[in-house]
């Protein structure tokens, strides 16, 4: 960057011209009052006055030395403001280099922290003023981007096992039929069978993968949704399942509502208690206004400081339900999390002591979305 165009010297340019317009400013006001000051010709009066000889000659001489004055005044005083002018230049520029220091040391620091450290803070000291408002806020934003790539890591890293799994198991049933090569029609069938069987759990996963991109693109249309409806339609009937449906208008995209109404009912029901279980679903309008759903099961013990974790992605509530219960692809809590949030909703879990988990969210009320219209 040219020297020319940047702050600092910008900046300099901006001391230095204030000040000679100030100083300008005070020698035009100073050469003005020294002008109609005039003392030369109240002396010349009084000697007159008198009876002294010679009044308007010394008027004469008084109005010379006035000129001779406010000439000299002018000059000097021209001269002056040049030298002030130049000392100010040098120390603008010394005074505006010591107020950029703080923002230069940001910027070194800026430029050092990368992808690979954004654990890295400017932590600039100094007083509560402007820069270090500044500061503190690109700090606060590096703390989202560092959540940000690392939740991106962890997701990629859990896609890939996520994926592998079923095309390892692929590679093995094909590798274990192929290398009988008397095998009969019942063993290649059912080696048929389970690679049937592992691709459509691929397929499942790339859907549910594409949905949740989908999500969170955010809406693409909006249509006149009751999620009452949506429940009915989808909530599996069965005695231990118990149902409130009042009416819950919203404005939104239906497929996304029925994958989320899905997701949150498949997940009661599967991590539900083999017997004795139940399933609690209401639909509604809150006190504030606004349509939501709640959805409470039975289940197993799950410690109150994890609920949040659920809706990250591939998260399930252990490693033995991960290797057992393989029909569970650990992204409905997370794209239900991420279709709520399209929606400009929130959604929140809970936890119960004697086990078991309560989701609730809540949507904007169709009045806002046509007042925003």
């Amino acid at each position: 960057m040219s020297p020319l165009r940047s702050i600092r010297w910008r900046l300099t340019v901006l001391y230095t011209a204030l000040f000679v317009a100030a100083g300008a400013l005070l020698l035009g006001v100073t050469y003005v009052l020294v002008a109609r000051s005039r003392p030369g010709v109240s002396a010349s009066s009084s000697f007159a006055g008198a009876g002294t000889s010679g009044g308007p000659a010394l008027t004469t001489v008084a109005e010379v030395v006035h000129q001779d004055q406010l000439h000299a005044l002018l000059v000097w005083g021209g001269v002056a403001l040049g030298l002030t002018a130049v000392a100010s230049l040098a120390l603008g520029r010394l005074m505006a280099g010591r107020v950029l220091a703080p923002l230069r040391t940001m910027t070194a620091a800026a430029r050092r922290i990368s992808a690979d450290n954004l654990h890295e803070r400017l932590a600039v000291p100094g007083p509560e003023d402007e820069l270090k408002a500044m500061a503190d806020t690109f700090d606060d934003v590096l703390a989202r981007l560092e959540g940000a790539f690392e939740a991106q890591r962890r997701f990629v890293a859990n896609a890939s096992h996520e994926l592998r799994t079923p095309l390892t198991l692929q590679q093995a049933v094909v590798d274990v039929t192929l290398a009988d090569p008397h095998a009969p029609a019942d063993a290649l069938r059912a080696a048929l069978v389970r690679v049937r069987a592992a691709g459509r759990e691929q397929e499942r996963l790339i859907e549910a993968l594409l949905t949740l991109a989908r999500s969170q693109r955010g809406l693409e249309r909006r249509e006149s949704v009751d999620l009452a409806e949506v429940v009915r339609e989808l909530l599996p009937a069965g005695e231990r399942v118990a149902a409130v449906l009042d009416p819950a208008p919203v404005l939104g995209d239906p497929q996304l509502l029925e994958r989320l109404v899905a997701n949150l009912a498949d997940n009661a029901v599967r991590h539900n208690l083999p017997e004795g279980g139940w399933v609690r679903v209401w639909t509604g309008v809150d006190a504030a206004g606004r349509p939501g759903l709640r959805i409470a099961n039975s289940g197993p013990v799950i410690p109150a400081d994890r609920a949040a974790e659920l809706f990250q992605p591939f998260r399930r509530l252990g490693a033995a339900d991960r290797v057992r219960n393989r029909d569970g692809l650990g992204l409905g809590m997370s794209i239900a999390a991420a279709v709520v949030a399209a929606h400009g909703g929130r959604v929140r879990a809970h936890t119960h002591p004697t086990g078991g988990l309560t989701v609730e969210l809540a949507l904007p009320p169709v009045t806002a979305h046509v007042t925003r219209c």
